[in-house]
């Protein structure tokens, strides 16, 4: 009797650990998806954000090369007001 109740009590920690084994893997697997599943959404916004920045570059370059397209317009446009202005002022002093 003592030995069946032995065997018994046995059996069901053995179940116990294998359950707690089982659930334990479980959560194993469940925690590693998780993980992944953050990683690749920490992925595709810092993709996102680098994408975002090659454009910002592209767009400065841009802005910097009509920025100095338009600053030697305007010198010339100046250039050719005081030249105006002079040829002006010559004419009326002549």
């Amino acid at each position: 009797m003592l030995s069946r109740l032995l065997k018994e009590h046995q059996a069901k920690q053995n179940e116990r650990k294998e359950l707690q084994e089982k659930r334990r893997r479980e959560a194993i697997t469940a925690a590693t998806c998780l993980t992944e599943a953050l990683v690749d959404h920490l992925n595709v916004g810092v993709a996102q954000a680098y994408m975002n920045q090659r454009k910002l570059d592209h767009e400065v370059k841009t802005l910097q090369v009509q920025a100095a397209q338009f600053a030697k317009q305007t010198g010339q446009w100046i250039g050719m007001v005081e030249n105006f202005n002079q040829a002006l002022k010559g004419f009326l002093v002549w």
